[in-house]
Order: C-alpha cells, then sequence, then structure tokens
C-alpha cells in the first residue's frame, strides 16, 4: 500500500528523478581524465605533425629548385638570349603569345619567390657583350627556419641541388643525396 501511495505522490517521483539524473551525467573527475588523455595524445601527435610538415615543404622546394632550373634549360634554348635575367620572366604571359619577359614557363605563385614556406632568390650572372646571361645562381631557403624547414637550397647553371642545414647554401656545399 506504502508502495501505491509512493506512486500518487508527487514528491516521491521528483526523488526518483533525481537520483537518475545525477547518475545519468558526467563527474568532473571523469571529464579532467579525458581531458588528460586528449592533451597527452596532442603532445604526442603534434611534434610528429610539425615534423611531416616540414620534411613536405623542403620536399616541394627540391622540386621547386628542378621545376627552376628546368625553365630556365627551356628558356635559354626557346629564345636564345640566356638564361632569364629573373623569374619575373617565367611567368604566365596571359593571353599574349609567350616572350622572353612572359615565357609561360613558370606558375605564377612560384615566380613572385615565395611558395610552400620557402623563399627562392634567383640571380642572373655573367652577362656577355649583348647583355644575354650565361650563369644564375639560385637559393631556396625557409620563410621561417625551423618551422617552416630546415635546409637550405643551392643551384646553379650545371643544375645540381646542393643543401646546406646551418645557412644559405652555396655553390661550395654538398650535392643533396
Amino acid at each position: 500500500m506504502r508502495a501505491a501511495q509512493e506512486d500518487h505522490n508527487p514528491e516521491g517521483r521528483s526523488r526518483q528523478r533525481n537520483a537518475q539524473s545525477r547518475q545519468r551525467g558526467f563527474s568532473l573527475i571523469e571529464l579532467l581524465i579525458v581531458v588528460a588523455i586528449i592533451l597527452i595524445v596532442a603532445a604526442i601527435a603534434i611534434p610528429d605533425l610539425l615534423r611531416s610538415r616540414i620534411a613536405a615543404n623542403e620536399a616541394a622546394a627540391v622540386s621547386n629548385c628542378r621545376t627552376i632550373t628546368s625553365a630556365n634549360v627551356i628558356y635559354y634554348t626557346t629564345y636564345g638570349v640566356g638564361f632569364s635575367p629573373t623569374l619575373a620572366d617565367f611567368q604566365d604571359p596571359g593571353v599574349a603569345s609567350p616572350s622572353p619577359t612572359a615565357a609561360g614557363l613558370l606558375d605564377n605563385i612560384l615566380v613572385t619567390g615565395t611558395k610552400t614556406g620557402f623563399v627562392y632568390t634567383y640571380v642572373a650572372l655573367g652577362a656577355d657583350g649583348s647583355g644575354h646571361f650565361q650563369n644564375y645562381t639560385l637559393n631556396a631557403d625557409p620563410l621561417t627556419p625551423g618551422i617552416t624547414g630546415t635546409r637550405h637550397f643551392f643551384a646553379d647553371e650545371p643544375a645540381i641541388i646542393r643543401v646546406n642545414t646551418t645557412g644559405p647554401a652555396s655553390d661550395s656545399d654538398p650535392p643533396l643525396q
């Protein structure tokens, strides 16, 4: 009979609901443990992610150096005016026909000198009597050393890419392996 009275008693039902609602949620300790586990996993994963990003940026920089040196050989043979005076001369000519000042050999992002976390410094050298450049140097340096890359790259007319881990690379550094 007492059980039947509690069923009709609104106060008895509210006590039952309060007891059930306390059992459904998470305690503060349980939430803190979950947050701690997430932070530990993030602390392990983030350095690996950063190393992977640096490796990808450096691989892209080597590829871009190869692309620029190949574009320079094409420029040299196509236009017969030596190597390109600037990176900008490799840009897309738009609707016009390719020319020595807009050869269309590189994408318009790379000709700005900054791409995939690296800065590309191109210098034409050795102008002959006609003003045609017979050599060039190309440096690819991390935009933010240690974050976008750790190695520096160098290439010139023989198209051998050289690497230095401490500072800008030059023709005296070892070739990329």
